[in-house]
């Protein structure tokens, strides 16, 4: 796997707290350095942590599967962004918390948002990639959407919601495919 494919799955990635950060930054009139540097911090950790543990995970059962690791990360990679663009494409609009930016609040959003990074991490086991540099890749892409897009949501509200969502998704899902090509055609 290669640094664009990283940064691209960085990137996707991201796009759940991007579309969070941006309904954080419509819940307060103006943002202090406080509210953009929290959930930068806090995705952006969450983003790095779950593809290591996912990795090590990975890493425990690999050899046995390595002759179907290709259709594990296409399915991985698929279903998650199928379930970003799904979500993109829902109207249900979520509630705004007066005190959105408290620990459980942010640590409850931070793991919900990274869930599928635990799976992406299992399919960087297969493909013995250096796990610490994809994490800062992540965890730095992560941390910095975030800030932008607490600072897109306070600026544009809430339009730019389900598109980023729904290009994260896509990310995912051609990336999956690509995967699955590459291998089947060419190796």
């Amino acid at each position: 796997m290669r640094n664009l494919e990283i940064a691209l799955i960085a990137i996707g990635l991201s796009m759940d707290a991007f579309a969070v950060s941006i309904t954080l930054g419509l819940s307060v009139k103006k943002p202090t350095l406080k509210e953009y540097l929290i959930p930068g911090l806090y995705f952006g950790f969450f983003q790095a942590l779950m593809p290591l543990a996912g990795f090590f995970a990975g890493t425990l059962f690999a050899e046995k599967i390595q002759h179907l690791d290709h259709w594990i990360a296409f399915i991985l990679l698929s279903v998650i962004g199928a379930m970003m663009i799904k979500d993109s494409l829902s109207k249900d609009e979520k509630k705004h918390d007066e005190n959105i930016f408290k620990f459980i609040n942010m640590l409850l959003l931070a793991i919900a948002t990274s869930i599928d990074a635990l799976a992406v991490g299992v399919t960087f086991a297969f493909f013995r990639i250096n796990i610490f540099s994809a994490i800062a890749v992540i965890g730095l892409t992560t941390f910095f959407i975030s800030i932008g897009g607490v600072k897109i949501g306070n600026i544009f509200g809430a339009k730019f919601k389900s598109k980023a969502e729904l290009l994260g998704g896509i990310v995912l899902v051609v990336l999956g495919v690509k995967i699955l090509i590459e291998h089947i055609f060419f190796t």
